[in-house]
């Protein structure tokens, strides 16, 4: 037994300093990671304030924050699919894509974000609930001009979402997220059509008004 134990010993050295990096690499980068996250957040009020300068401000240092992680994990590639990782790439995701929509700019693949593709899909899914809100917010001024555009823009988004049927371990529980859009999108379809025959009505009255002067 006691070469059994001479054996294991070096082993089990050398598996509890790769558990050590890695335990100290994870530790650099939550902060970093809740910062991404916060700032993002950030983001996507400012987009619904129109604030589109400070939005893009704040995804910029939301970005300079995921490269810090990414140096701080740049030995271990067995962290960048971990859940705080991941977290702050769909948070960004969903930030970057929203504000891109809202000011009708090409939308950003993974590629230009940097960021993991199952963080990318989720944070586009994400991104359609913050579109409904931002078709909502026009609703309630009297704004329907981008209603229909808006509208087919989810639509497209579900379109691929729904594409891709894949095990949650390979998409970050992607599945549920394409769920939500559905019924996002399903709401959002019932909420601009109503409103939009609603100012049709408005305007067929204002125009028999009209005729009645």
């Amino acid at each position: 037994m006691s070469g059994l134990a001479d054996d294991l010993d070096p082993i089990a050295e050398r598996i509890r300093q790769d558990f050590s990096a890695q335990d100290s690499a994870r530790e650099k980068v939550i902060p970093s990671c809740r910062e991404v996250i916060r700032n993002s957040s950030q983001a996507i009020r400012a987009v619904h304030r129109q604030e589109y300068d400070k939005a893009a401000e704040l995804l910029a240092s939301a970005r300079d924050l995921l490269d810090e992680a990414d140096r701080a994990i740049a030995s271990h590639d067995e962290l960048r699919i971990t859940g705080i990782i991941r977290d702050a790439q769909k948070e960004f995701a969903e930030g970057s894509v929203l504000l891109a929509l809202v000011t009708e700019k090409r939308i950003p693949s993974p590629d230009d974000l940097r960021i993991d593709q199952a963080a990318y899909l989720n944070g586009l899914g994400e991104a359609v609930g913050e579109l409904r809100r931002y078709l909502l917010d026009g609703m309630r001024r009297g704004d329907l001009s981008r209603g229909e555009e808006i509208l087919q823009t989810m639509d497209d988004i579900y379109s691929v979402l729904v594409t891709m049927d894949f095990p949650d371990a390979i998409t970050g529980g992607l599945r549920r997220t394409t769920d939500m859009v559905r019924g996002v999108l399903e709401r959002t379809r019932s909420d601009l059509t109503l409103a939009l025959q609603q100012k049709e009505l408005e305007k067929r009255l204002e125009q028999f008004e009209g005729r009645g002067d």
